[in-house]
């Protein structure tokens, strides 16, 4: 009998679970860990967030479901791993704390024959002093704080209807974010909320983000090509602040935060300050900061962790430039060089380097976004590595059968700036490849001979793409998308709910 266990029910974590079940016969056990009772489908906390959902409405109680699939859920918080096993075992195993009001505070050392890391992110509100629910702003990162935010939300509209003028500051709070597709979600669905109840000349909205150009989203920007017309995601996202009066402050990073004002300082040196009535900066990410003994119980975390406390997997973390960046370079079958029975996924393996450029601010402040791993990427990662698993326990494989590469697999998301079936618009996007492969773009980009007819001709088409930068908001439609190597759909459309 092997028994796998899972540290966290996120995305990847519940799908790599639910996978596990279904593959393994009933001799195996499969044991999730999680700190939380309930399970929270994080992009409709946007939604939360402006009143139009509740908390209930985006969660759902773990323990039930896993009883009816014979998983075994603890709600429990990870705090250590033993992947040699200790003094007394051979098997590697976890302690964690529960959080399950029956056994609040008691300890436990849970073995295992494999485990899957699949923590999530740490909100790391204190990388910015007065960042956070807890400091000066607002966050949608959990439905609870995303209630929260609601509550907020509608003192500002209360106070709008009463003819006072208020200020909102929606974005990243921190340099090193990710996320910045969120944010921008969020901002647009609060202009939407304002301007459907005629409140929106009262109320200015800002947006501030660490992205170098507005429609980065964290993987170096995108093109669109849509009728033998290209475009940017840069002109698709600045037309649409253009259009909907949203106004921009791009390449920063937030230094702090007091009641009521926020300090900023930008790549280009400048510093300053934005006074504001409600702000949503989401917080940049690290690991769950847990740590790792050896089997003599010397601490190894900085062995099987990298330092910002994402498990470092089977990715090249070798330091070099932007520019020979490699698809390569990122994991493909997520297990740990040194462990063959440890794997992280989603958002809790360490990536090797950022996809955006890399940027810093003349005092060497860093002002980029960090890797998204969002929604599909995760939930692919955690389908694989459960497959791998399987087969392992089940056929006797030696390594990982199936990989995931995020440089191999293509993302979908429907980005909403407006929810409502009649008045609300949003946009659906896959790209493929997530990862670009650098060193390749490059060899493609540079100038071929006899070829200057084929410039030209790819010149005047980006020309008159810059001609009509409002088509993708106006209607259904579809566009192909070209990110790196690959291309696949785009689809804009107005109204709807649906995620």
């Amino acid at each position: 009998m092997a028994r796998v266990v899972v540290l966290g029910a996120g995305i990847s974590g519940h799908t790599a679970a639910l996978h596990l079940r279904r593959l393994l016969d009933a001799r195996h056990e499969v044991v999730v860990i999680s700190p939380k009772a309930d399970w929270n489908w994080i992009p409709s906390n946007i939604w939360v967030g402006v009143g139009r959902m509740t908390g209930s409405q985006v969660t759902f109680p773990l323990a039930p479901v896993y009883a009816k699939k014979g998983i075994d859920f603890r709600q429990a918080k990870a705090v250590a791993i033993h992947p040699e096993g200790d003094g007394d075992r051979a098997r590697g195993s976890v302690d964690v704390v529960y959080t399950l009001a029956a056994r609040d505070g008691e300890t436990e050392r849970v073995e295992y024959d494999y485990l899957i890391n699949a923590t999530g992110p740490k909100l790391n509100f204190a990388a910015t002093p007065g960042l956070g629910p807890d400091g000066h702003t607002l966050s949608v990162c959990t439905a609870e704080d995303a209630e929260l935010t609601a509550e907020s939300f509608a003192e500002v509209i209360r106070k709008l209807e009463r003819g006072e003028r208020q200020t909102l500051v929606i974005g990243v709070g921190h340099g090193t974010c990710t996320c910045e597709g969120a944010a921008f979600e969020y901002t647009f669905n609060v202009e939407h909320e304002l301007r459907m109840r005629g409140l929106r000349e009262h109320a200015e909205i800002i947006y501030l983000t660490n992205e170098y150009e507005l429609g980065d989203f964290g993987v170096g920007g995108m093109s669109f090509k849509q009728n033998g017309f290209v475009t940017t995601s840069q002109l698709w996202t600045e037309s649409l602040f253009k259009e909907r009066g949203v106004k921009a402050l791009s390449k920063a990073h937030v230094q702090k935060v007091e009641e009521g004002r926020l300090y900023y300082e930008t790549l280009d040196g400048e510093e300053g300050t934005l006074d504001f009535d409600f702000a949503m900066l989401l917080p940049p990410f690290r690991g769950a900061d847990l740590l790792a003994f050896d089997h003599h119980g010397d601490e190894i975390t900085s062995e099987v962790f990298a330092p910002n406390g994402f498990l470092k997997v089977d990715a090249n973390y070798t330091a070099k430039p932007f520019e020979q960046w490699r698809a390569e370079d990122w994991p493909r079958t997520y297990m740990t060089p040194k462990y063959p029975n440890l794997f992280g996924v989603g958002i809790a393996f360490a990536p090797p380097h950022p996809i955006s450029r890399p940027r810093k601010s003349p005092k060497g402040t860093v002002i980029s976004p960090a890797p998204p791993r969002t929604g599909m990427p995760s939930g692919l990662m955690g389908r694989q590595v459960a497959r791998s698993i399987a087969d392992m326990i089940q056929k006797g494989a030696t390594t990982p059968t199936h990989t995931a590469s995020m440089a191999e697999m293509g993302a979908a998301c429907v980005a909403s700036a407006g929810a409502g079936f009649r008045e609300g618009t949003a946009a659906s996007m896959t790209m493929f490849p997530v990862v670009p492969d650098r060193l390749r773009e490059v060899s493609r980009l540079r100038p071929q001979p006899h070829r200057d007819d084929r410039r030209d001709r790819s010149r005047r088409t980006l020309d008159q793409a810059h001609a009509a930068p409002h088509v993708h908001l106006q209607g259904e439609g579809s566009t192909r998308v070209v990110s790196g190597a690959g291309m696949s759909d785009f689809n804009v459309f107005p109204g709807g709910q649906h995620r």
